[in-house]
């Protein structure tokens, strides 16, 4: 039975008990007793659900989120300087939820579903639960569908599937956000197979969940994606730095909730989560005010549930369910590189691998600042096509070699030729693998350059100019053998045919390479 339904018979049903006994109506009211930081304390309401949206007076909306033996303990959605002790409480017998629909796509709206850009009122009757429990392990199936990033150390090294949950951790200004916007521009549908065009993973729809992030930020992510014409495929969900920690508490909920919509009529959705750590803040705020009992760092007891139970809804569903998808992207941001701390181990431990953002690269220009020797992906091989997994199947062990002989080699001037060659290919490898901010590449871009550098035809090029044979390179493919290309990107292997035409162009571009 659909939700709408059940929804409407529990209504029907409250009002014939109404009806018959009048002082059930009364034990839907209640009392505020206490206010403080967005809090309400609450006496009456027996009957009241964990997660039951009230009424406050003035049009405030809030939610139940402590169950006592005499009392609730409210959150406030709204501005409760508005509010006195006294004022009426009002349960609504329904639960938290937010408006859904494609209406939504292109807009950037707060956790309670209302726009705030400027562009008019979003129509939607369509109401999804906030927090619901995720798929059962018999409705779902295996992640081996690749969600390309566009971004050739990630495609390559540490493949991303659809229905994944893939973690991406560092210090502050390394690099986090980028890679999160660079991979949904790479999910607006291809143009054409140009290497400087997107990827074009035509179908994902894209949802970024800014938690506690500045406004002027926000509008900036916006109009990057506005600029790169990604925004009619994604929705912002925005709960600013300047907004109540009710808000950012409820942000990645709302966010899961329009990703649900659209995973239950069969579309793959990627969202992102910038940043959880902002939001185990805002939990652990709001849970002190309420005076529950504070553990490690002053968080709450259940701070792992918090993260696990939003995560968890992020999975591929079976044809029979669906067979949508929601991959996560959480963010989460380290001090001094420190991944023992409490929340980066708690959601390290929830998720599928993680992409860890290095300081100390970052400083020396490596973008993305990615340590390939700690960043990981369970789902591995299993998300990634024949053709990348043939090209990079070594690289990420021939790169972890190299940054350990690197560091070795700057205490000895005297080195083997087998360790020199190795120190010379993984130089040119981690120069290959620099890319720009904003600058997703095609899968079968990414291949051929990818196959240059690990079949040794770059090694007669300075490393200072691999950058610019990188370009050129790709654009003489681009012009003179564009359906090379093509046959990449429709074979998804690399067959003796494209092999053979990738040798061939390779060698014709190096004649007028200089």
């Amino acid at each position: 039975m659909k939700q709408d339904a059940v929804s409407a018979i529990a209504r029907d049903l409250a009002k014939q008990i109404e009806d018959f006994d009048p002082g059930v109506a009364a034990r839907r009211v209640g009392y505020v007793t206490s206010l403080s930081d967005g809090v309400a304390k609450i006496s009456g309401l027996p009957q009241v659900s964990y997660l039951e949206r009230l009424e406050f007076g003035g049009g405030i909306a809030g939610f139940a989120m402590n169950l006592e033996e005499d009392s609730v303990g409210a959150i406030i959605l709204g501005d409760y300087l508005k509010l006195s002790e006294g004022d009426e409480v009002r349960a609504t017998g329904a639960l938290l939820s937010v408006p859904v629909g494609d209406a939504f796509l292109g807009r950037v709206i707060n956790p309670l579903g209302e726009p705030v850009d400027g562009k008019g009122a979003i129509l939607s009757k369509k109401l999804y639960p906030m927090e619901k429990i995720a798929p059962g392990v018999v409705a779902r199936r295996p992640v081996t569908t690749p969600l390309q990033t566009g971004i050739k150390a990630i495609d390559a090294m540490i493949p991303i599937g659809r229905g994944q949950r893939e973690l991406i951790i560092g210090d502050r200004n390394t690099g986090k956000t980028s890679i999160a916007i660079d991979t949904i521009i790479n999910q607006k549908p291809a143009r054409n197979a140009s290497h400087s065009d997107a990827g074009g993973e035509e179908g994902v729809v894209c949802i970024y969940v800014a938690i506690g992030q500045k406004t002027s930020r926000i509008a900036q992510v916006a109009a990057e994606l506005s600029i790169h014409k990604a925004l009619d495929h994604t929705i912002i969900v925005a709960a600013t730095a300047s907004d109540p920690a009710s808000y950012q508490y409820i942000a990645p909920y709302a966010g899961t909730a329009l990703a649900e919509y659209f995973m239950d009529r069969g579309r793959d959705v990627l969202i992102v989560f910038d940043d959880l750590t902002k939001h185990a803040w805002a939990y652990r705020q709001i849970s002190l005010t309420l005076k529950r009992p504070s553990g490690r760092e002053a968080y709450p007891g259940d701070v792992f549930y918090l993260h696990s139970r939003l995560l968890e809804r992020a999975c591929r569903l079976e044809e029979s369910h669906g067979g949508g998808s929601i991959t996560a992207l959480p963010i989460i941001e380290t001090q001094a590189n420190d991944m023992s701390a409490y929340i980066p181990t708690n959601v390290i431990s929830i998720t599928d691998g993680q992409l860890f953002l290095e300081s100390d690269l970052f400083n020396a220009g490596q973008r993305p600042a990615i340590n390939v020797g700690i960043s990981v992906s369970r789902v591995g091989g299993a998300a990634q096509i024949k053709a990348m997994k043939k090209v990079a199947g070594s690289i990420k062990l021939d790169l972890a070699q190299y940054r350990a002989l690197a560091a070795f080699a700057q205490f000895s001037t005297d080195v083997d030729e087998t360790t020199k060659k190795q120190i010379d290919r993984g130089a040119r490898m981690m120069e290959l693998l620099k890319q720009g901010r904003y600058m997703p590449m095609s899968i079968a871009a990414q291949i051929a350059i990818i196959w240059a550098g690990t079949t040794g035809h770059l090694d007669d090029i300075a490393v200072a100019n691999i950058s610019r044979f990188e370009s050129g390179f790709l654009g003489f493919l681009d012009r003179s053998h564009k359906k090379l290309l093509g046959m990449i990107a429709k074979e998804k292997a690399l067959t003796p045919d494209i092999e053979s035409g990738l040798t061939k162009g390779i060698a014709e571009f190096k004649k007028s390479f200089s």
